[in-house]
């Protein structure tokens, strides 16, 4: 294979980690973003002050294509030295992208949950942001532990 191919094989791991990171983070978003609107759309019919704090649950999964996005760069950056090891970048962008994207699909679902309760209760804003912030640590575990086994691969 050249080396051509192989650079090209690394970067698309890159790819990989970005893509899959904004698959789930289209999906989570969407998700609660459904929710928000739902719980807008009963205080306006109750006559209430729809509560603005819903869009901040709604744009939570976000934050998982920054992710995907870093460990892109970061991946792109081995393309000109390490692209003989381009099956592990490869693996890494797949791996990784895949287990950012879910943990924003249930992120999103969390927040569709914290939209309900919040636009109902207009109580509980920082509860729950806490534990929509659980789902999103296991993003910043795959980022971390990713960009440490990036780092060593020469």
């Amino acid at each position: 294979m050249d080396v051509t191919t192989m650079q090209a094989l690394t970067k698309a791991g890159g790819y990989c980690a970005m893509a899959l990171g904004a698959f789930g983070s289209g999906l989570g978003a969407g998700i609660a973003a459904s929710a928000a609107i739902g719980a807008w759309k009963k205080c306006y019919a109750q006559e209430r002050p729809a509560p603005f704090q819903l869009a901040v649950f709604a744009g939570a999964p976000l934050t998982q294509t920054i992710y995907g996005m870093i460990m892109m760069f970061i991946i792109n950056g081995k393309a000109e030295s390490a692209y003989a090891n381009w099956p592990l970048f490869l693996i890494i962008g797949l791996v990784g992208g895949t287990a950012m994207g879910v943990s924003a699909w249930l992120q999103g679902q969390a927040a569709a949950g914290a939209c309900d309760a919040f636009g109902e209760t207009s109580k509980g804003f920082t509860n729950n942001l806490m534990a929509i912030g659980i789902v999103e640590t296991v993003a910043i575990f795959v980022l971390a532990f990713s960009l440490v086994l990036i780092t060593q691969i020469a």
